[in-house]
């Protein structure tokens, strides 16, 4: 999960592989698989770099937890 933060200063979680696409139109819009839309004050590149320290955070998980079994 990332968070976010709504035009209102309220915090929240999305999981980005339910993200279609990010709208920088000038408000930053993330536009989920089901459709929702969510406005939030980040933008794109800083919604971009998040979803990328996710990813990394994972695989990173992943590579320690298969050193530990002995994989």
């Amino acid at each position: 999960m990332i968070t976010v933060t709504r035009l209102n200063g309220s915090a929240f979680a999305v999981n980005p592989d339910l993200l279609e696409r990010i709208h920088e139109n000038p408000d930053t819009t993330l536009v989920m698989v089901d459709g929702s839309t969510y406005i939030v004050t980040e933008s794109l590149a800083e919604v971009v770099s998040a979803i990328a320290a996710y990813r990394a955070r994972v695989i990173s998980m992943a590579l320690t937890a298969n050193a530990a079994v002995g994989d």
